[in-house]
């Protein structure tokens, strides 16, 4: 039986064949602005691991607990998040969402005053479970809104937009973040702290303080950007596309979920893609910044020009998300999940291998492979799942943690900074995102038995 529409809900029947029904058509275009929203905050987020390891004096395994704190959140308030919208609404996780994302970058203001790095982790923590909620909302809001066959296609179209947001982040990072660092080298920090007399400490507290008012700054207006698409949210009348449930059979449902292999494999295929991809995005300014130092550049020049070298792999992504979201019209997901993967590695591979400038510009191609992934492997993942989507999609979101312990591994390889049989440290660390492109190929080629041909 249909809900009756509330004054913030209208129901609406799916019996359009278009990919995004009229019905449904600004709905989706206010979802879909939030997926550049946590864009943002993803890719503004990766080069801070190099930058925290600087401003603080770090190493960079130590840097990437700014990457356990962030994605630390999806796997602690997932599940919540998929409770909460299940007995509530979509809607309803939005909302939640936008309000923890909001606050987490209001909480850079004391962050910053306190020049101490576990603040600011509790801020990347409080913000990212906002960012669960809105992943777990969004994604199958998404799927929900038209009919089933053009849903990993409505998804993709929605995913689209998600790079514009990490572009911009990425943008930000190096515009206003990176370039805005006081330029004093690694060695000239650690040795403002080693002589220890006050004028010494102070002038290293000065460089510090400022360094961290560059970083907090464009958090704070990401906050109040987040806090206008709260009120706008809030205000709006949005379809209904699940039935409210009271009953949320939670152990039911994970038993459903469990035996669902295409399900279960879609999950851990999920995990090794966004270890990859935040491998390939963290450690290209780490990598570029090894080749361009070797090449004659200050530390800070490199720095900036391998950041500059993200945004190209990130403007590469974006275009081809939207060239492979035309082509799923004729291909199987599988299929064409099966064919990036194999390019990730391919590319990977060259990245380990080549030298110089070869294999930076290697890295950048990675792009291309894995911007189809997310999105499919989530669509493919809760293909005939049905109303367990709600909480399968918390498994999903969940396994963005892969995001945390495999970022660190590479960095604890990266810190060897030994050379293994001719290759740097930081070459050899790239073997884990091959790794994780081999596991997404054999899910890929796996998955196509359970899609229309």
């Amino acid at each position: 039986m249909a809900n009756v529409s509330t004054p913030e809900e209208i129901k609406v029947e799916q019996t359009s064949t278009e990919v995004v029904p009229k019905a449904y058509l600004f709905s989706f275009i206010l979802v879909t602005l939030c997926f550049p929203l946590w864009g943002f905050a993803n890719d503004i987020t990766n080069p801070l691991v190099k930058a925290f390891s600087k401003v603080l004096q770090m190493s960079a395994a130590e840097g990437t607990w700014v990457q356990v704190a962030f994605y630390g959140g999806y796997g602690v308030m997932a599940i919540p998040a998929a409770i909460f919208i299940k007995k509530f609404s979509y809607k309803a996780g939005l909302m939640m969402g936008l309000t923890f994302y909001a606050l987490g970058a209001l909480l850079f203001i004391p962050a910053a005053g306190a020049q101490a790095f576990a603040p600011f982790l509790l801020a990347f923590f409080v913000m990212t479970c906002g960012l669960s909620f809105l992943e777990t909302s969004a994604n199958p809001y998404v799927l929900s809104m038209g009919p089933a066959s053009t849903a990993t296609q409505r998804l993709n179209l929605a995913q689209a937009f998600n790079p514009v947001g990490s572009l911009l982040g990425m943008f930000v990072a190096t515009q206003f973040i990176i370039q805005k660092l006081n330029p004093a080298t690694d060695a000239e920090r650690r040795e403002l702290a080693a002589d220890g007399t006050e004028q010494a400490l102070e002038q290293l507290s000065a460089i510090t303080n400022n360094d961290l008012a560059v970083i907090r700054d464009p958090y704070l207006a990401i906050g109040v950007v987040v806090i206008i698409v709260l009120a706008i949210i809030a205000f709006k009348k949005m379809p209904v596309t699940e039935e409210k449930s009271q009953s949320l059979d939670i152990k039911g449902t994970f038993k459903r979920l469990l035996a669902n292999q295409n399900y279960r494999e879609g999950v851990v295929a999920q995990m090794f893609y966004v270890g990859a991809q935040i491998m390939c995005w963290t450690f290209i300014i780490h990598y570029g910044t090894e080749v361009f130092v070797k090449l004659g550049m200050s530390e800070q020049a490199a720095e900036a020009k391998s950041q500059m070298l993200n945004i190209y792999a990130m403007i590469i992504f974006c275009l081809s998300r939207f060239v492979c979201t035309f082509l799923l019209k004729y291909i199987n997901a599988g299929k064409l999940l099966m064919v990036l993967a194999t390019g990730g590695m391919l590319f990977t591979l060259l990245t380990i291998f080549l030298s110089g400038v070869a294999g930076i510009y290697a890295l950048v191609g990675i792009s291309a492979c894995m911007s189809l992934m997310f999105p499919t492997i989530y669509g493919i993942a809760l293909t005939g799942t049905g109303d367990d989507a709600k909480l399968g999609a918390a498994g999903l979101i969940m396994a963005i943690v892969g995001g945390t312990f495999l970022p660190m591994a590479q960095a604890s390889i990266i810190d060897m900074k030994v050379v293994f049989d001719g290759f740097s440290a930081t070459k050899a660390s790239f073997i884990l995102p091959l790794f994780c492109f081999v596991v997404i190929a054999i899910y890929g080629k796996r998955s196509q038995k359970h899609l229309p041909k």
